[in-house]
């Protein structure tokens, strides 16, 4: 397979993480009892940084809003690299390792602070980009006597 289809499929993937982010993460509704009290005293609770008065709620919720845009960001990225990737993929094999990596510490992050459901999105999008770098080639070279215009000499 080409690396065009893993990072549209990375893309995807990243698209769908970010939706259930946002949907679970940044706008669910907390359970009755101690997350419900949590969640009122983080808003209860004001203080000034920087001459604002913010609360652990809205930097909660400005955070989980933060990683969406990000999520997001790499899904359109993910679907731009696939473009380039039909010309020239080795040429991406560096910025696609830099996300490989970066979606694996994500995935450690993920099982350390909160459940499997992120881990498998984001161990399903490293592969992806993992695999996209495994099939990526070289451009293949023009034919000889081949002008720059792509017309025979």
């Amino acid at each position: 397979m080409k690396p065009v289809l893993f990072l549209r499929i990375a893309s995807v993937l990243t698209l769908i993480h970010s939706v259930l982010h946002t949907i679970g993460g940044v706008f669910g509704k907390p359970s009755p009892g101690v997350e419900t009290a949590t969640i009122e005293v983080m808003k209860s609770n004001q203080f000034v940084v920087f001459g604002l008065t913010r609360s652990y709620f809205q930097f909660f919720r400005g955070m989980g809003l933060a990683v969406t845009i990000l999520l997001t960001a790499e899904a359109i990225v993910f679907w731009q690299l696939g473009a380039l990737a039909k010309t020239d993929a080795v040429r991406l094999r560096p910025i696609m390792t830099t996300f490989l990596v970066a979606y694996l510490v994500f995935a450690v992050n993920s099982y350390e602070y909160f459940f499997f459901g992120p881990v498998i999105a984001e161990i399903l999008i490293a592969a992806c980009l993992g695999l996209a770098i495994v099939t990526s080639k070289s451009a293949e070279p023009a034919p000889a006597g081949q002008l720059a215009t792509g017309r025979l000499a």
